[in-house]
């Protein structure tokens, strides 16, 4: 544009290729008229509509379809379709062979992620530094200053992907979850191959644990004051209040760790939690009801599933749980970077639980599904590796679904990820003009604390790169800064 008034003035820096967050996200800044920030917005503005586009389809094309919301967590929205349409076919005590088969593919599951989030996507910040140059800050420099990290970090993911193929038929997009059941066993020559590697995968996750809580630990200090805040928490849990990560119940805490809720079965998450729609966003907020909008939303993933469990029945990760819970002083801990910690903690659990499962022959049975009375309504809650998963479908007569309702957990996190990139922005921006390279790359350090798929929360597709709008007290856009990857160039003013 052509004006006269510098506030009305865009200056756009593009950097290329994408950013490392899944998912097309933009962050807008507002200053006050001192310069300072007053508030900063996570914005999602991809959107699909997979809620919408489903309906009609038959019921049990849900565990494949749904999955295709993602590409890095498609297991989880596999199995938790899997687990709302069990209730539809009435086989919701599915056989125990089916049950640690989908255990099984989970726990792969949810290694391969935390390792591919924590090894390739935040350990560059991690050990360059958030303001080292960004051609430096990725991957393949961990690969050459670090190569036996990077090593680690590929073979944790291949083996956590080997196990999903195992049980799901393929890595990506598999089809071993099915109404009732699952469609296969874990022959001895699958299980023997998988095994093969166990011992050498529980000494890297006690490795790569190590590396995130002497991380935390050495810079408790600064990490106390960088996007954290004290909230609620939610996750699903056992019975009996241990860590699970396929089935239980819901349980809510609040930032000093009391009970705001507890043994809630997944048919009944609407009476607990409802969502609220913003008009700068397609995400969703979604809050405890019985605190309302205001004082009920809360965090979900790895910090929360810690925080809100009474133990971790697995003794390497239990032993951890408790160091991590010590620096809570018996309350919760609320350091946003301490979520690496935390995922963390779930692959050594991971790895002990696929370890156990390993030495039981039910998953050489042959009893794979089974089937009750008809329903036409199934709900069901699982925790995928980013924080508590609902899948809600309704289906007709006729087989096919009539409502879906998916709350992913991208979405339960959408007000704590705007807490906290409102917290670093006014960390590093309050009176600058300009946006730095390394001021952004700060604001999306803790935004990858929460290891966020706007992709999944969004049921979008396609690339998502993270723009910046840096806006003045009277709205006006004083500097954008679009981040595609480690290089900054200004171009022309518009």
């Amino acid at each position: 544009m052509s004006s006269s008034n510098m506030t009305e003035r865009t200056r756009r820096i593009v950097i290329e290729p994408v950013t490392r967050v899944e998912g097309h996200g933009k962050v807008t800044i507002h200053l006050d008229e001192a310069g300072k920030v007053d508030e900063a917005r996570l914005h999602i503005v991809e959107f699909r509509g997979f809620e919408r586009f489903i309906q009609g389809r038959p019921y049990w094309e849900m565990p494949v379809v749904v999955q295709r919301l993602c590409g890095i967590c498609p297991v989880s929205h596999h199995l938790c379709a899997a687990k709302a349409v069990d209730r539809i076919v009435g086989g919701e005590d599915i056989p125990p062979t089916a049950e640690k088969m989908r255990r099984l593919m989970h726990y792969g599951q949810v290694l391969q992620s935390h390792a591919l989030h924590f090894f390739h996507l935040c350990s560059p910040d991690l050990l360059f530094g958030f303001e080292a140059d960004p051609l430096q800050r990725n991957v393949l420099a961990v690969a050459a200053k670090h190569p036996e990290l990077a090593r680690q970090g590929i073979m944790m993911r291949k083996w956590g992907q080997e196990i999903i193929k195992a049980t799901a038929g393929k890595k990506i997009h598999g089809t071993g979850a099915i109404p009732g059941g699952i469609n296969k066993n874990l022959s001895l020559e699958e299980r023997d191959a998988i095994q093969a590697d166990w011992s050498q995968m529980l000494q890297w996750a006690q490795s790569g644990l190590a590396l995130a809580r002497d991380y935390t630990l050495g810079h408790l200090k600064e990490l106390a004051d960088f996007g954290s805040f004290e909230s609620n928490f939610l996750s699903v849990v056992r019975s009996d209040g241990a860590m699970d990560l396929y089935d239980g119940v819901l349980r809510a805490i609040d930032a000093d760790g009391k009970i705001i809720f507890d043994q809630v079965q997944a048919d009944a998450y609407l009476d607990y939690i409802a969502e609220e729609v913003r008009s700068w966003s397609y995400m969703k907020f979604p809050f405890i009801r019985s605190l309302g909008p205001e004082k009920g939303w809360y965090r979900v993933g790895p910090l929360a599933r810690v925080n809100t469990c009474d133990f971790i029945d697995t003794p390497l990760a239990e032993a951890a749980r408790k160091e991590f819970k010590a620096l809570g002083g018996g309350r919760p801990v609320h350091v946003s970077m301490a979520y690496h910690w935390c995922r963390m903690i779930e692959i050594l659990h991971c790895v002990e639980k696929i370890g156990e499962l390993l030495q039981d022959p039910g998953l050489q049975g042959t009893d794979l599904v089974t089937r009750g009375k008809r329903r036409g309504e199934g709900i069901a809650i699982l925790e995928a590796p980013r924080g508590t998963l609902f899948h809600h479908y309704r289906v007709g007569e006729d087989d096919l679904v009539t409502m879906c309702n998916l709350i992913v957990s991208t979405t339960n996190n959408n007000e704590p990820m705007n807490r906290a990139v409102t917290g670093v922005a006014k960390k590093v921006m309050s009176g600058q003009t300009t946006i730095t390279e390394g001021m952004m790359n700060q604001v999306e350090v803790v935004i990858r604390a929460y290891d966020p798929c706007l992709s999944c929360a969004t049921h979008a597709m396609g690339q998502m790169p993270l723009v910046v709008d840096l806006l003045d007290h009277a709205g006006n856009l004083v500097h954008r800064h679009v981040k595609h990857s480690g290089t900054s160039a200004p171009c022309e003013e518009a």
